[in-house]
């Protein structure tokens, strides 16, 4: 996990916000894989999700901090 975040930190906000789109949608397609065709990694579901939030974390880590060099 250490890793992810470490990886996380170096992107820069607008790069983050990207991903985090991007892994939405992954998620939405994939809930309706799912349902039509199960995958060999039935915790591939749970991986997607657990990155989407820990790029959630970093990225509202990284707006406060913003806010906070402007103010």
């Amino acid at each position: 996990m250490k890793k992810l975040t470490t990886e996380l930190n170096k992107n820069t906000i607008k790069e983050l916000e990207r991903e985090i789109q991007a892994a939405k949608e992954e998620i939405a397609k994939m809930r309706l894989d799912i349902k039509a065709n199960p995958p060999k990694d039935t915790n591939a579901l749970m991986k997607k999700r657990k990155r989407l939030a820990v790029s959630l974390t970093v990225h509202g880590q990284k707006k406060d901090a913003e806010s906070n060099n402007l103010s």
